[in-house]
């Protein structure tokens, strides 16, 4: 990335506070919740919390929001901690878990319930929406807001004891149902929940709501400064209201701060919605080169240093847009470029025939692995008698501007010879098997005849003799229109996914069809013994990764992207 210094209003900020004195030193946190995989919308949170950290010279936690046993397993704990290293950044204010806090979470209950600032409720979810009001219309109280203090911390610690059922009572915050900001109506603070913990097992039955328990986290480790997407600048004043009510059993008092997520077109950035594609079977997993989770792009073969890059472009600020998913793909391009290997391949192949070059004789050619980088070294391809070209490459009937192979016409095989296209040869459907052709024997490449000026364009080919197959994997957006299926409040959802609200339209009648072409072809090689997550640019064809899928018979590669060198528009409004 060119420039990571420019500023943004948040350092803006962080910078009049260290010289106001309001802190001394910058301690940021990401804080991911373990139930499911990081998609490319999380990087935006992610990359700003770790980089904050780094240009001030602070540090930066990282806690998992472990709340939901439900949904939440070691798998996503380990492949987070794996998305972060590979973007470039480390946990250098220590690693934790919002389930390390449980006791002193009980703790603050029990003397809010003591202090009248909490209450056990007995209202269903459905009645709790009804009394909570509306944008426009003030909530009731509960008809149990009221209730002795005493009683509320009896049922509570029976709540805990395991006496009742799920769903049929809820300890709340008491703080003003006709607030005009919703969220801070009597927020819930604990619900019944008899799920085993995967990390304190059978010891709590109840469990704390998010808008409690992340607050809490963040004054225990003293981070000075929240950052967090936009849709939690409604919550900020329930977060200083917890902090500042419990004040009395914590060390430090955070900022927060609220910038624009990141959406993007034909994109799902929803991880409840790629959590019904993974359990559907419309892909093959979290993995899927065809998902936006951030393991999915390196399995694909994106790297962290193009997302970073993505990141910087965008910018930070408070003004929702769209971003086009070209841009991400023009950074992943330019990364790519510079650091990829060129190799020749065929992805629908056509054979060619050079009638007069002698049977059973092979030319070795030296071919470079990157035009700008002679430092990158070469490679050796054989060129002989029978080859592959692109089927596209030729055409019986060329149309107007066709400039690549047809009857009569002379190209450049790179890195080889002028040849001249004499004809074709037709299975008994019509379709061409096979394309005839002379060489020039004095246009070899690197000697005075290969300046001879043609009409034809340069096409690259793989020698039949050493073609080795391979199975190439085109991908294109999971979704058939612009829209993003973007993510959702996900403080909200915690409460529960039927209060989750739905997407704009159903977006499985919106995933692309044509999302995955698999083809198989030819290519050079060198490819074969390439590691798996290797990337080369296909000469005309684009950049390719190797997939774990790949077997010594069979290497197998996902085209990243393509060699497009433009970007249509940046952001939506």
């Amino acid at each position: 990335m060119e420039d990571r210094e420019r500023s943004n209003f948040i350092w803006d900020e962080i910078k009049k506070d260290l010289a106001e004195g309001v802190y001394e030193e910058v301690h940021t946190r990401f804080p991911p919740e373990p139930n499911g995989y990081m998609h490319i919308g999380h990087c935006k949170a992610l990359i700003m919390d770790f980089l904050t950290a780094e240009k001030f010279g602070g540090k930066c936690n990282l806690r998992f929001d472990d709340t939901n046993p439900a949904k939440e397993d070691m798998e996503f704990v380990r492949n987070i901690e794996k998305d972060i290293r590979w973007l470039g950044f480390d946990w250098t204010g220590g690693l934790f878990y919002a389930s390390d806090y449980y006791d002193i979470c009980y703790e603050i209950a029990e003397d809010w319930i003591e202090r009248g600032l909490a209450y056990v409720d007995e209202l269903n979810k459905e009645e709790m929406r009804a009394y909570r009001g509306t944008l426009t219309e003030p909530g009731k109280n509960s008809p149990w807001r009221d209730r002795p203090a005493a009683e509320s911390l009896d049922l509570f610690r029976r709540m805990r004891a395991g006496e009742f059922p799920e769903g049929t009572k809820t300890l709340r915050m008491k703080i003003d149902m006709a607030s005009p900001n919703i969220v801070m109506r009597d927020p819930a603070m604990y619900r019944i929940l008899y799920k085993e913990h995967w990390r304190t097992g059978k010891k709590w039955c109840i469990y704390p709501m998010y808008d409690f328990s992340h607050p809490i986290g963040d004054a225990l480790e003293g981070i000075t400064h929240s950052l967090c997407s936009l849709e939690y600048e409604i919550h900020r004043p329930l977060y200083d209201w917890v902090v500042q009510h419990a004040q009395n059993k914590l060390p430090g008092h955070p900022r927060q701060i609220e910038f624009a997520r990141l959406n993007m077109t034909r994109t799902v950035m929803s991880k409840r919605y790629l959590r019904q594609l993974v359990e559907g079977g419309y892909v093959s997993g979290w993995d899927d080169p065809r998902m936006p989770t951030l393991s999915a792009l390196r399995r694909r073969g994106y790297t962290g240093a193009a997302i970073r890059d993505f990141v910087d472009r965008i910018g930070m600020s408070k003004a929702d847009s769209t971003v086009d998913l070209a841009l991400l793909e023009s950074c992943v391009r330019d990364d790519l470029g510079e650091r990829s290997p060129r190799a020749m391949a065929v992805l629908r192949p056509l054979k060619v025939v050079l009638t007069n070059w002698p049977e059973g004789e092979t030319k070795t050619l030296t071919m470079e692995n990157h035009p700008d980088h002679p430092e990158m070294g070469t490679h050796e391809a054989v060129f002989g008698r029978e080859l592959y070209i692109e089927q596209d490459d030729f055409m019986e009937e060329p149309v107007k501007k066709y400039q690549r192979m047809f009857p009569g016409n002379e190209v450049r095989l790179k890195g080889a010879y002028i040849v001249r296209c004499d004809g074709c040869e037709k299975d008994e459907a019509g379709n061409v098997i096979q394309v005839n052709c002379t060489v020039d024997f004095d246009t070899e490449s690197g000697t005075p005849g290969a300046d001879r000026k043609i009409k034809g364009k340069t096409l690259h080919w793989v020698s039949a003799a050493e073609a080795v197959p391979f199975e190439a994997r085109l991908y294109e957006p999971l979704l058939v229109d612009e829209e993003a299926v973007e993510a959702e409040d996900e403080a909200a959802e915690e409460e529960g996914e039927e209060n989750a609200a739905p997407a704009k339209k159903d977006f499985i009648s919106r995933l692309n069809p044509n999302s995955i072409t698999v083809l198989r072809g030819y290519a050079e090689p060198l490819v074969r013994d390439a590691e798996v997550g290797a990337t080369f640019q296909f000469l005309r064809t684009g950049y390719f990764c190797k997939d774990p899928d790949s077997t010594a018979e069979l290497p197998v590669f996902n085209r990243t992207v393509g060699l497009r060198d433009t970007f249509a528009k940046q952001t939506r409004a």
